[in-house]
């Protein structure tokens, strides 16, 4: 782990023209400089760096940050990683922080591991192109693949010879332990001895996200294909390895995945390469695995939009019917493109040339309500069946977070099936319900695990291993932090904003208190005090955490500059968004300052904090004018609900009048 000093050390020498510069044309723009944005595809330069303040922004996609949080968007790696990589280019020496026994053993051998697997992919790699066998046997099965050398080389594609212990020697002579080989599932260690796990296959590398090779796929040949049970064999789970949460292809893919903003879903290894050399990059490959959420997720760090690229039989259709709720949950995108009967993206891609291939794809590809009615619907005339089709697709539909596209889909729909949407929109509904009556069952079991482990932590007189919640929240309207209107939400995040700035400003000195001491009140420490008078909290739990962290640092550290702090947050969402806060959003050129508003910055803040109290008493009043024609013909609750209208009205009046706001009351 790199000490706190060097972290600093690396931060303060990273420049972000020099960073921003290896990677975009860059030309001087006043104070500034401009290019066009790598995270889109961008025709007109809307990327701007400031080096004054040391930070990267895109007026159009949003994305930039601190040089560090720079290279972890664009080079999609860790923040750890965007550190030794600022290191390696300033020669900074890295210092490691004191580990345990513990953890240095568990991070010396996840290093024998990778640095194991490296020479392997070398070594296997090596032997297809300078051994005699290499060259005869394995070079000549990728060439009537019809892969060319500079896939090979990009791929870093192998093979591992006939002699069953040809690795397992050549390692052993170079000094590396059976332990990690056999950890790596590189060898195998039984009854039968020490001897190679992939003899006489074509070797393909893993690599993940950050380029390090994690696993292998071993192919048996063509000539050898015919009975054998295993044409593939892969690395089993390892402590650098789990299946479930790889995608073969994403180092080489994700750059244009990103320029693209879409992936390209297919089933094995030859189809990533197929597709590569037919020059369709953006494509990775679950390799015969359902489909997980980990690999989602990690999907959904480059894009939102995924198409399903499988061959036309029955396997194919399974596939991509396998995990189609599961994308749409997380909110992707997804289309569906099933090939002609008898290709798999491999041989369609070797029959095809670049710009056919790509025009196939565009007029083909379906959306998933289509793909799922063909399927599943058209042509149904069995009422049972039929009803069992369009359910299904009904239940897809509902698992779509976003709600205006849930509509959308189920309104398109109903069109399409001559159904009535009311008729949808009722069993979507139920399966809504079932699904939220699953989760809160699921939470009641979670509660009472956690009820009876802390039980048992009394009883014993052991600390619970789990946190308790910090707080509870009573429910209530003055209270709620969620469904702020546009007017409430941009009134969060100006405070937001004048947090990021001044947050470690003082703007009410030695106030006296009831025990008659004085206290100081930073603007941080001032809203989270004001909003806490009713117990409100932001709406945007980032928004939330960028306040608790505010007021938290301050009190553990009199040095705390929020700005510095937040724009260099080894959280990249918080670092982007206090990048975004930084730059004024409607100045393309010139000086990056935004103007600060008439009053001195304590006025500034008292007047955004009342603003933002006036947006919430104005949502909380639209949403009783709702619950009022709801409860019409409920008298009681009727009462009750004009009574808590006429308060919270008569608050949001005095609240406005104070404002000096113009609101006919």
């Amino acid at each position: 782990m790199i000490d706190r000093a060097t972290v600093d050390k690396i931060l303060d020498a990273a420049r972000i023209v020099d960073v921003v510069g290896e990677f975009v044309t860059l030309r001087k723009a006043g104070v500034n400089y401009k290019g066009l944005c790598p995270f889109h595809d961008d025709r007109n330069p809307s990327f701007m760096v400031s080096p004054a303040k040391n930070i990267c922004h895109c007026f159009v996609c949003g994305k930039g940050g601190t040089p560090a949080g720079f290279l972890m968007e664009h080079e999609q790696i860790t923040y750890p990683e965007a550190l030794r990589w600022l290191a390696r280019k300033y020669n900074i020496e890295i210092v490691e922080k004191e580990l345990t026994d513990e953890e240095r053993a568990a991070q010396n051998e996840r290093e024998s591991l990778f640095v194991v697997n490296e020479w392997a992919r070398d070594w296997f790699h090596d032997t297809l192109k300078n051994d005699p066998d290499g060259i005869a046997i394995g070079k000549q099965y990728f060439r009537s693949r019809g892969i060319r050398d500079d896939i090979i080389e990009r791929f870093q594609l192998g093979y591992a010879p006939q002699r069953r212990d040809a690795l397992a020697t050549a390692a052993t002579a170079k000094g590396y332990q059976k332990d990690f080989l056999v950890k790596t599932g590189l060898c195998i260690e039984n009854e039968r001895g020490f001897y190679d796990r992939y003899s006489g296959r074509a070797i393909f590398p893993w690599l993940n996200v950050s380029g390090k090779v994690v696993a292998f796929g071993g192919r048996v040949l063509d000539s050898r294909t015919k009975g054998v049970a295993q044409k593939y064999v892969n690395s089993p789970d390892s402590d650098i390895y789990h299946k479930e949460r790889e995608l073969y292809g994403i180092y080489q893919a994700k750059k244009a995945i990103v320029k693209e903003d879409r992936v390209f879903m297919v089933e094995g290894y030859t189809d990533v390469i197929a597709m590569h050399q037919a020059g369709i990059e953006n494509v990775v490959a679950n390799s015969g695995t359902a489909l997980s959420i980990h690999q989602i997720h990690m999907l959904h760090r480059f894009t939102s939009n995924i198409t399903l690229l499988y061959d036309g039989d029955e396997a194919g259709i399974h596939a991509a019917m396998r995990g189609t709720d599961m994308l749409l949950a997380e909110g992707m995108n997804i289309k569906v493109l099933l090939l002609p009967d008898g290709d798999d993206p491999d041989s369609f891609a070797r029959k095809h040339s670049t710009e056919e291939l790509k025009k196939y794809i565009d007029d083909n590809q379906a959306d998933f309500i289509t793909f799922k009615t063909r399927l599943t619907v058209q042509g149904v005339t069995d009422p049972v069946k039929r009803s069992e089709g369009i359910g299904g697709i009904v239940k897809s539909i509902s698992v779509i977070p976003d709600q205006i596209l849930r509509s959308t889909y189920i309104s398109d729909f109903a069109q399409r099936i001559g159904i009535k949407e009311q008729t949808l929109i009722a069993e979507m509904n139920k399966y809504i319900r079932a699904d939220q009556e699953e989760k809160e069952k699921e939470r009641v079991r979670e509660s009472r695990n956690l009820g009876a482990e802390e039980a048992t932590s009394a009883e014993t007189g052991e600390p619970s291993t789990t946190s308790p919640p910090s707080s509870l929240t009573i429910p209530h309207p003055s209270k709620e932090g969620h469904g702020r209107s546009a007017v409430g939400a941009e009134a969060e995040r100006l405070l937001v904003q004048e947090l990021v700035r001044h947050g470690d400003e003082i703007i009410f000195k030695d106030v006296e208190t009831d025990d008659g001491g004085t206290i100081s009140l930073s603007v941080a420490q001032y809203i989270d005090f004001d909003l806490a008078q009713d117990g409100l909290q932001f709406a945007s739990p980032l928004h939330q955490q960028i306040l608790a962290e505010a007021v938290a640092r301050q009190l553990a550290d009199a040095g705390f500059k929020a700005e510095a702090y937040f724009t260099r947050h080894p959280d990249p969402q918080i670092s982007q968004l206090a990048t975004s806060l930084l730059f004024d959003r409607h100045q393309l050129t010139g000086r990056f300052t935004m103007p600060e508003k008439e009053g001195s910055l304590r006025q500034r803040i008292l007047h955004l904090v009342m603003d933002y109290r006036l947006a919430i008493l104005e949502d909380q009043l639209k949403q009783i004018q709702a619950q009022l024609r709801q409860a019409a013909t409920n008298v009681e609750q009727t009462m009750q609900l004009m009574q808590q209208f006429k308060e919270i009205k008569e608050i949001r009046d005095a609240l406005a009048k104070k404002l000096g706001s113009d609101l006919i009351v």
